[in-house]
């Protein structure tokens, strides 16, 4: 099977409402004894609710996701390294896919974002940067702007082109207002951005005057990585190094939801295309998929040996394969249904920092701190 086929078998042959959950009891992320003589009336009261609705959720979990997809027919992959991109002078920290589906843009501590033709491994634009130190980059759906950020603790927009059409990597906008690291961006529009920090907050910037539209905080701990709900730009989610991952809708200008089971900072997190389902990566090693419907997670994938953390996830377009990259320099393929390893991409020399599967679901991007960005299908 080709990266971009359709599996015969996707994630939508499942009764999802029938899977609430697959970790026994010792699996799970255990609460921290609580001594409630020490807590004022109203955090009993909220200790007390959360305890209530662990015991909801557990009452329902009356199943697993593997359980109910061990009949399923396996699929094999064939994936293959088709371009290097070299161009980058050091680490390689982020990408994004443009919606065109053929160029990614990348940031490295070099102080430049690269605009790459995968169709030709050939760089077509380079924007310098005013801080080395980038953490996050941003395509807008349009491909005339990119955005980048990072230890300087603002957001950097920049117009690919001037007004007659030629090449120009000129900073428009600074979006200055976030008291820590920006952690990632992603634009809804060429209007409009929104950023996490290590603040804590997540915030939606009006690009044209500069202006925050929405202030948003709800985590405890600095928040690394967002992902838009692809049906619904209002939607999205946030993880943090508070282990949670929160679901926000931009709308009410509120958290709806928020989602445990990781032992450590939550580093990544993509929706699947059906926008019930969600992926997460986290330093404690694991992949988790999470099911938004039963507020429940649905299943973890780790290998054991060697121990590395996970540093960047995504999915297939079906949903059917996640792709894993680890601290140990390899890209591993999970099996969404039966929790299977499927291959382990071993060609980068260092941690593995970022992928993407581009909008068609046809090629994989990596890149890593050995500098380069690798095409894959």
């Amino acid at each position: 099977m080709e990266l971009g086929e359709q599996p015969d078998l996707g994630l939508g042959e499942i009764d999802m409402n029938n899977v609430l959950g697959t970790l026994g009891e010792e699996e799970e992320m255990g609460e921290p004894e609580v001594n409630l003589e020490d807590l004022t009336p109203e955090e009993r009261e909220v200790y007390n609710l959360k305890v209530q609705l662990d015991v909801k959720r557990q009452e329902v979990c009356d199943t697993s996701l593997f359980a109910e997809a061990q009949n399923t027919e396996q699929v094999n992959v064939k994936i293959r390294r088709r371009r290097d991109l070299k161009g980058h002078l050091t680490k390689v920290y982020a990408m994004d896919w443009s919606a065109d589906a053929r160029h990614v843009l990348s940031a490295s501590q070099d102080s430049r974002l690269l605009v790459w033709d995968t169709y030709s491994g050939n760089k077509i634009h380079a924007v310098e940067l005013k801080s080395s130190w980038v953490m996050c980059c941003s395509y807008a759906p349009s491909g005339n702007y990119v955005a980048s950020g990072g230890l300087d603790n603002v957001c950097s927009v920049y117009d690919l082109n001037d007004e007659e059409g030629n090449l120009s990597g000129k900073a428009i906008r600074v979006l200055a207002g976030h008291d820590g690291y920006l952690g990632e961006c992603q634009f809804l529009s060429d209007k409009q951005i929104l950023t996490c920090s290590g603040d804590h907050m997540c915030i939606l910037w009006d690009i044209s005057t500069g202006q925050q539209i929405t202030t948003l905080k709800d985590h405890t701990g600095e928040v690394d990585c967002l992902s838009l709900l692809p049906s619904d730009s209002n939607v999205f989610l946030s993880g943090s190094t508070d282990a949670t991952v929160k679901l926000w809708d931009l709308r009410e200008g509120m958290c709806k939801q928020t989602l445990m089971g990781h032992l450590s900072d939550v580093v990544d997190c993509k929706w699947l295309a059906n926008g019930n389902n969600f992926v997460t990566a986290s330093d404690d090693g694991a992949v988790r998929l999470f099911d938004v419907r039963s507020d429940q997670l649905l299943a973890q994938y780790e290998y054991e040996y060697p121990q590395a953390g996970v540093s960047c996830v995504d999915t297939s377009l079906s949903g059917r394969i996640i792709f894993a990259g680890y601290d140990d320099f390899n890209v591993v393929l999970w099996d969404t249904l039966l929790g299977e390893l499927m291959a382990v991409l071993s060609e980068h020399g260092a941690k593995v920092s970022c992928l993407g599967v581009d909008r068609e679901g046809v090629a994989l991007c990596t890149g890593s701190w050995d500098n380069l960005l690798k095409i894959w299908n």
